[in-house]
């Protein structure tokens, strides 16, 4: 039955229509990074990381695998994999849930509110219950150092270099490749 397949792509195409930078990795639409910006009001504000996603062919059915490709210092992800340890996406994920809910309630939720009596990363995990301050002063460091937009990806050089050709070298380019008309 195709139903799975047209709900795998109107969500990926509702996730495209958003904000979020989507990233195709095959020519397939079951795997996909999207760059995810860190919520404001958090320690993670400013960050923004490469997300992998990978719809499983069950999709909606079965929850999508999300994995952090540069590193983030949280006690729900581990630091090596990237893996993420998240019960809604994990456990009790719904058909009803979409790949806009993911990036826009899930993961700022899971970063907002951290659990560290179930962690991945137990360092993290420790310092947090021990010492908040020095533990958000850690996430700052993370971000600095592991999450800027050129870490994602996103550097601002290749943004700008498509927006820096003017309308003349655009003219210019297509008609050097038109050439004279046959008679």
């Amino acid at each position: 039955m195709s139903s799975p397949s047209k709900r795998r792509e109107m969500d990926l195409m509702k996730l495209m229509m958003s904000d979020y930078k989507v990233e195709m990795i095959n020519d397939g639409m079951q795997e996909f990074y999207v760059h995810f910006n860190g919520p404001s009001d958090s320690p993670y504000h400013g960050g923004v990381w490469k997300i992998r996603v990978e719809l499983p062919d069950a999709y909606p059915y079965k929850s999508p695998s999300i994995g952090f490709i540069n590193k983030i210092y949280h006690p729900n992800v581990d630091e090596m994999s990237g893996s993420v340890c998240l019960d809604v996406i994990n456990q009790t994920w719904s058909p009803m849930f979409d790949l806009v809910n993911v990036f826009e309630v899930f993961l700022p939720q899971l970063l907002l509110y951290p659990n560290p009596s179930d962690p991945l990363n137990g360092e993290a995990a420790a310092l947090m219950m021990r010492d908040r301050t020095a533990y958000e002063q850690r996430v700052k460091e993370y971000c600095e150092k592991y999450a800027k937009p050129e870490d994602a990806g996103a550097a601002p050089e290749e943004k700008s270099s498509d927006e820096e050709m003017s309308e003349d070298e655009y003219d210019s380019s297509d008609e050097a490749m038109v050439g004279p008309v046959d008679p």
